[in-house]
Formats: C-alpha cells, sequence, structure tokens
C-alpha cells in the first residue's frame, strides 16, 4: 500500500522547510507553501543556488504568521499573515523566466533578511489574487502554483533516496531534496510513472520529472555545499543533460491531506492533466 509518510512545506522560498502531519490543498498548493520570497535590488527571486547560507535560516508556522530564525546568530523574526484588505504596495517579481505580482511586506523584514545574509534583499508575499501560470507546456493555464520554482507540488518516494543512499558513503536526508509529499510502499523511483493519483478527495497528476541543481549539495544544517548528490545521480539518473530527482505534481481539488494518507493509483486518460 502507498502511504504519505512525509508531508513538508517551505513558507519563504529557498529557507528552511516545515514538516507537518497535515496540510490544507489550496489552489497553488500546500497552505502557506512558497508564499513568501526574497528578492535583490532588480526584483529577481534569490536562493540558496547563490547563497547557500539562506539555509541557516529557519522557519516556524504560528497562527499568526511565521517566525524566522538565523542560526548562526540566534536571532529572529515575525512576520504576521499579511492582511486582506489592507494597502500593500505591489511590485512585479521574476522567477526563471516568470513575472508576477507580489506584496511587499515590511521594512523591518527587508533589514533583518538584509543584516542576517550580508546582501540587499526585500520580502515579498504572494496574495491570493497572483496567477502564476505553470508551464502549460505540461499542464493548462488553470494550474497555478506560488513561489515555487515551476510547479504546486514535488513528489518523492523514500525508496528513492534509501537507493541513492546505498550509493553513497555519507547518506543524506530527505530535506536536500524540498518535496511536499513523501510516501512509502513502492519500490525506488517508481514515482517517475505516476501519471495520476488521489489522495482523499484530490487528484493528483504527474507531469514532469523534476531536473535537480546545485542546491541539492547544500548541507541544510551547515549551509556549506559539496559535490554530492549530484555526482552520483549523474551516473545513472541523467536524461538531456538533466539530473533527475522526483516528479513534478499538478492537482485538482481541494482539501485535508495528512501523514498515514492512502495514494490511489489511477488510470490517466487522454493526457487529463491537460483538463483540469
Amino acid at each position: 500500500m502507498l502511504k504519505i509518510s512525509e508531508l513538508y512545506i517551505y513558507p519563504v522560498k529557498s529557507l528552511g522547510g516545515i514538516r507537518v502531519d497535515e496540510s490544507r490543498v489550496t489552489p497553488m498548493g500546500l497552505e502557506y507553501d512558497r508564499r513568501w520570497l526574497l528578492v535583490d535590488d532588480n526584483n529577481d527571486f534569490v536562493t540558496q543556488r547563490q547563497f547557500p547560507k539562506m539555509a541557516l535560516l529557519s522557519v516556524a508556522l504560528r497562527k499568526s504568521g511565521i517566525t524566522v530564525s538565523n542560526k548562526e546568530y540566534s536571532e529572529s523574526i515575525d512576520i504576521p499573515f499579511n492582511e486582506r484588505g489592507r494597502s500593500y504596495e505591489r511590485i512585479t517579481v521574476t522567477i526563471w523566466d516568470d513575472t508576477c505580482s507580489g506584496e511587499l511586506v515590511s521594512a523591518e523584514a527587508d533589514n533583518w533578511f538584509t543584516k542576517a545574509l550580508g546582501f540587499r534583499c526585500r520580502l515579498v508575499y504572494m496574495p491570493d489574487d497572483t496567477r502564476r501560470i505553470v508551464d502549460q507546456r505540461y499542464a493548462n493555464e488553470n494550474a497555478i502554483t506560488s513561489f515555487s520554482d515551476a510547479y504546486p507540488f514535488l513528489l518523492i518516494g523514500q525508496a528513492s533516496l534509501d537507493e541513492l543512499n546505498s550509493r553513497l558513503t555519507e547518506p543524506i536526508p530527505m530535506n536536500r531534496f524540498r518535496p511536499n509529499i513523501v510516501f512509502s510502499g513502492a519500490e525506488p523511483f517508481a514515482e517517475d510513472q505516476y501519471g495520476h493519483f488521489k489522495i482523499g478527495g484530490v487528484d493528483f497528476y504527474g507531469v514532469k520529472l523534476c531536473a535537480r541543481c546545485v542546491m541539492t549539495t547544500v548541507n541544510q544544517d551547515t549551509g556549506v555545499n559539496g559535490k554530492e548528490p549530484l555526482k552520483t545521480l549523474a551516473k545513472y539518473r541523467a536524461k538531456d543533460n538533466n539530473i533527475l530527482f522526483g516528479q513534478n505534481l499538478i492537482h485538482k481539488g481541494s482539501g485535508q491531506i495528512s501523514v498515514g494518507d492512502e495514494l490511489i493509483l489511477q488510470h490517466l486518460v487522454d493526457d487529463e492533466r491537460f483538463i483540469v
């Protein structure tokens, strides 16, 4: 039986993730997942790819917002949820080839992150009325996402990580790959073939294997990068100049999903992910 073994959200893109027991599925993905983003002076997104030190900023979820803590200096900042109806300055931000609208959070937050990371940056929130459409080569314009790299969900099988770790001198944790849904009960890399499955009342569709980058080499506890796991994955998970690990998902429906829920595989009919 296929079951959810772990669930993760990453409220601020490229900062520390939060392991949760359950989460609500929203049109953009899991609730609070990548709804905040750090941008530079050009309003371009910044990540651990350029600044591995971002791994040292951990995030906790509270009823009224989030708390970000700096592991280096034991400093933290509380960031309340943006209030509906309040006027926030909006800017256009760039994520890869996409542009979308976001709300500036506060000068206090900008100053805190600038000090913590050592470069000038601003914190942006994605309001509910922003529509960032996923790549339409793999899904239609009804599929949207937050400030994620490209898609609202990433699925990885625990067996896939176990198989990789059997090849490594030093095993690595799942947090190197930043999944949303981790599941158990399948063979390694079975998720590569999952075109359609259900969790509760929500339909999920596998649309594209996830191409991995240098961010997977950043130790999330130290902020230091190395060569693994890309060096090993390149030997057996490379295709068309990409190193593949995990499956990107879109979805149809809403509801609550929880650790322990069953993943029920469905028959994918006529590329139905294009008509969700």
